[in-house]
């Protein structure tokens, strides 16, 4: 003990938790999980709080954490590779698709525009040509920090926010493909033709290798792995590590390959548990750690005493929002937008945080970008992550969505559930017996007006041998169950087809056995989610969201569905998938000759014209259901979406909500979920109604720095 004290005696304390791993990662993890919601609170992005947070903790100032740190260097590595593998998987090919032509024509404006500007002010600073186009290239991707906002707003269908979306797969690809030459080739006088024309061979050798070797072996080991979520998780990070080592063989950064590699996988990994785990393990631990990690870099004395800093940290300040706001101008003269739109675009293309930041610090640690450089870029990040969100806020209300007049919405009943004999079958896992009396009440009332059947459905969870005494006590339990069931669902005068199944687990044996009884929806309990799995791998309810081939009711009923009158649906986006939640409580709603009121919340900012066009519109959609009760339509202005549903939700007994995916995103933490916080809070009843998960790409917005501006 007495040697103990000595050491701390003899050691700053600093200089101590430096050399502990422990310590420094415990730190770490604290402020994670601490900062950003400090930081969201006063209305500021979380990552702006972990790169201050780096500054305060680093050489600059208690001097806690070297950036020389073998620790810290390697998870800071390790999360810089996987914001580029992220920024690759998320990358939005559906929205790509949908107008490639126009989001060609807007990347190549908003890339070569400030690519030019970025290289003019380096050689005027007086760098050389390669580190001025490195430069460049830094001005010319961004990433989609608004993308919560637009999707409240309900707007992500107008033209010109899906041409912006569109445009990232080609000015994330540009940027690091600049990046790699520029590193690759080195410093001045270190350029030759014939280095040039070797290195992009063995780039295109490797992207073909990488792209098209990735997305063959990734669908193979998908298909051959079936439902085994482990062995998907760690194919997926071994693709990344080996791409990355791969890059670093043929002489170019490792950051390449982990894009690429994004990319390959993109369609293979598709929307899906994996996925969510994948992008889950770095949003919340890895790349926060990159951003702590750069503001270690920051020398924040050497930054405030050089004017000739101050001067170059104004003037790519300017440059960047100039030449953003001069592509936004061109493409609004070519494709014909109006200002409202031009000015989204610019707002949505001016945050410089993904791959900006990635290949900064790559340039950095290369020595082709010199400290101050480091410094403005840090400060271009601060500034553009902060202002792009706030404009767009503020500009997009005033947008219109393009599929304002969409003839053909997709309904419970006309959805892609495959039914022959267009017979409404609602399947009804049992599994908790205080739970069952009210799950086959709701499935009757919901039979008797589609003319359909129940089929109640017990998993039982198969083991090692069949004659297992833990089977047979698992069959006999299902078999109690299944009786009560029928009884009830008879009593109710519902025809009643109840199924026993033996499965190795209870998610996937729900979905098999739906597809095979051609469900048109599956009505199942709540589930609650405990432990480190349920946290990390979800719980039964989120296997079957993810997998089902219909559409899917999660309830949590406070009383019988039978003496349910009034029933709230709030939709987040006028679109028409809102139609589904509408037509189920419209359902629900005629068994019982109950009130159905459709709520929308909307920017406490939007004009009342807005409001009024946003009514007529969701009018028009609910019309094209034709139903034989006109729901209310009510729109509230209000700045808080949860609380002004919640506020509402007093007066009635049901609550109709859509279930919505938590969005990962490259740059920070998991978005606020209202779905979740309002199930949290609601004392009524509630139904979640998740739609099938397509098989196509579908893939979410790329470089979302979700939560990290959900307080814009």
């Amino acid at each position: 003990m007495e040697l103990t004290l000595q050491v701390l005696a003899l050691e700053p304390t600093s200089q101590l938790l430096g050399k502990e791993p422990i310590i420094s990662f415990a730190i770490l993890l604290v402020v994670i999980l601490v900062i950003p919601i400090i930081f969201e609170r006063l209305r500021l992005p979380g990552l702006v709080g972990l790169v201050f947070t780096g500054l305060v903790l680093g050489p600059s100032g208690w001097n806690i954490f070297q950036s020389d740190s073998p620790m810290i260097n390697l998870l800071s590595d390790i999360g810089l590779i996987y914001l580029l593998f992220v920024a690759g998987l998320e990358v939005d090919l559906e929205q790509f698709r949908k107008r490639k032509s126009r989001a060609f024509g807007f990347a190549s404006l908003t890339f070569s525009v400030p690519l030019l500007m970025g290289i003019l002010l380096g050689l005027i600073i007086g760098y050389g040509w390669n580190t001025s186009i490195l430069i460049g290239s830094l001005f010319a991707s961004y990433t989609l920090l608004a993308y919560p906002i637009i999707t409240r707003l309900g707007v992500v269908n107008n033209e010109a926010v899906t041409v912006t979306i569109g445009a990232t797969i080609f000015t994330d690809i540009g940027a690091i493909l600049i990046l790699a030459v520029c590193v690759a080739v080195g410093h001045p006088g270190a350029f030759s033709l014939a280095k040039l024309l070797t290195l992009s061979g063995w780039l295109t050798i490797y992207s073909v290798a990488v792209v098209a070797g990735f997305d063959w072996a990734g669908k193979e080991f998908f298909r051959r792995s079936g439902d085994d979520e482990g062995n998907k998780f760690l194919f997926v990070l071994l693709s990344v590590f080996l791409a990355a080592v791969g890059a670093q063989l043929i002489g170019v950064d490792k950051i390449v390959g982990a894009f690429l590699v994004g990319l390959a996988v993109n369609e293979a990994v598709g929307e899906g548990p994996v996925k969510e785990k994948v992008v889950f393990i770095g949003s919340v631990l890895l790349i926060p750690i990159f951003f702590v990690d750069l503001g270690l870099l920051i020398d924040l004395p050497t930054f405030l005493k050089n004017p000739n800093t101050l001067k170059l940290t104004l003037l790519i300040i300017v440059g960047l929002i100039a030449s953003k706001l001069i592509a936004a101008f061109l493409t609004k003269l070519l494709y014909r937008y109006n200002w409202r739109e031009m000015l989204t675009m610019w707002s949505l293309s001016l945050p410089q945080v993904g791959i900006t930041l990635a290949a900064t610090l790559v340039g950095y640690r290369a020595e082709l970008l010199s400290t101050e450089i480091l410094h403005s870029i840090i400060v271009l990040m601060l500034v553009t992550s902060t202002l792009g969100p706030f404009i767009t806020g503020r500009i997009a209300v005033g947008l219109t969505s393009s599929l304002a007049t969409d003839p053909s919405p997709t309904t419970l009943s006309d959805g892609d559930t495959p039914e022959t004999d267009g017979a409404f079958t609602i399947v009804v896992p049992v599994y908790n017996p205080q739970t069952q009396q009210y799950l086959i009440e709701m499935a009757a009332l919901l039979a008797h007006q589609s003319k359909g059947k129940i089929v109640p459905l017990a998993i039982a969870t198969a083991t090692a041998h069949m004659d297992a005494p833990q089977l047979e006590a698992s069959l006999e339990r299902s078999e109690r169950l299944l009786t009560k069931a029928t009884a009830q669902s008879r009593a109710l005068g519902v025809a009643a087809e109840s199924v026993l199944r033996i499965d190795d687990a209870f998610a996937q044996g729900i979905s098999r056995a739906a597809r095979e009884q051609k469900a048109s929806l599956i009505l199942t309990g709540w589930g609650k989610r405990t432990g480190l799995r349920a946290l990390l791998f979800g719980n039964v309810i989120d296997g079957v969201l993810w997998a089902a081939h219909c559409p899917v009711a999660v309830t949590r009923l406070v009383e019988s569905p039978k003496k349910i009158q009034r029933i709230l649906v709030p939709v987040e986006n006028l679109t028409a998938p809102i139609l589904q939640p509408v037509q189920f409580a419209q359902m629900l709603a005629e068994a019982n000759q109950s009130h159905i009121t459709v709520l929308n919340v909307c920017d406490r900012r939007t004009s009342s014209s807005k409001i009024a066009w946003r009514r007529s519109h969701l009018s028009l959609l609910v019309s094209k259901l034709a139903l034989p009760n006109t729901p209310e339509i009510q729109i509230i202005a209000h700045e808080n979406v949860a609380q002004a549903i919640l506020q509402a939700a007093r007066l009635y007994d049901l609550v109709v909500l859509p279930f919505i995916r938590n969005r990962t995103s490259p740059g920070g933490l998991a978005i606020s979920d209202v779905t979740t916080e309002l199930a949290r809070q609601l004392t009524c009843s509630i139904v979640m109604l998740g739609e099938p998960q397509r098989t196509q790409t579908n893939v979410v917005i790329s470089n979302t720095a979700t939560s990290m501006t959900s307080a814009v």
